[in-house]
């Protein structure tokens, strides 16, 4: 088959690149902000997400029960998903916690579209998403990983602060969670922690991607919106990473007291 006309591969990258900066500069100072702007951001997003989940849903189903489920669930999802955003960004924790979930799952993303792309073989579930590889989903693995390392590594060296505001004294907090082992071990053993929590979230957001992938597979469409010029809808660009947090989520609803 003929390569596609270059001239429109050109203008798609640059319709692509210009979104891809306009969202960072969007969300990023939403981020900074905090605060309203913050939880105004994230519910905008959660309600743009709920909102293709549903067209998904409704041309995906064809029974009134099943569509409800899906609703239903969509609703539980994204709902625990933003309900994490809102509490990693709360005023007692610094930015470095939300700032390591977000840039882990973009290591994801990254090492595996290099590594995908780079090595190539064989597909992980070629009829719901046939670009995803095995080797795709291992250097999604290993940016996961070094993205952890990394954070925890300048947190030991007081390069990031995760001290709560207000309570230095009392140390450092994972995610409002004491005693913070993530940042306490060497760093023989730290890699091996940075390691499995890289498998989990890499694990995770490849999930999410293709529960996305799977539900416009059922819906017969390519993209779960529009909304976005050149990538999409919401949902397409925060598939994987509204898994993490809904995982998460549920690990610090249910841990034990």
């Amino acid at each position: 088959m003929a390569d596609a006309d270059p001239a429109r591969k050109n203008a798609d990258l640059g319709v692509r690149t210009v979104s891809a900066a306009v969202m960072l500069v969007v969300a990023g100072g939403a981020l900074w902000l905090g605060g309203v702007v913050w939880t105004a951001f994230v519910c905008a997003v959660a309600l743009g997400v709920l909102w293709e989940w549903t067209r998904l849903a409704r041309a995906g189903t064809q029974h009134p029960g099943e569509r409800a489920a899906f609703n239903f669930g969509g609703m539980l999802y994204v709902g625990i998903a933003a309900a994490m955003l809102l509490f990693l960004r709360n005023p007692v924790f610094s930015l470095a916690p939300l700032l390591t979930v977000l840039l882990a799952v973009i290591g994801v993303d990254v090492g595996a579209y290099f590594t995908g792309r780079s090595l190539g073989g064989p597909k992980i579930a070629p009829s719901i998403s046939p670009s995803k590889t095995w080797s795709g989903l291992l250097g999604g693995v290993l940016g996961a990983t070094l993205v952890l390392f990394g954070a925890a590594r300048f947190w030991q060296e007081g390069l990031l602060s995760v001290q709560p505001q207000g309570n230095a004294a009392d140390g450092p907090a994972c995610f409002g969670m004491q005693p913070c082992w993530y940042l306490t071990a060497n760093p023989l053993p730290l890699f091996a922690i940075c390691l499995m929590i890289g498998i989990f979230v890499a694990v995770c957001a490849q999930a999410g991607d293709f529960f996305e992938s799977w539900m416009k597979r059922r819906a017969g469409v390519k993209d779960s919106g529009n909304f976005i010029p050149g990538h999409g809808g919401f949902f397409d660009r925060l598939d994987g990473l509204l898994a993490v947090l809904f995982v998460l989520g549920l690990m610090i609803l249910f841990q034990p007291r």
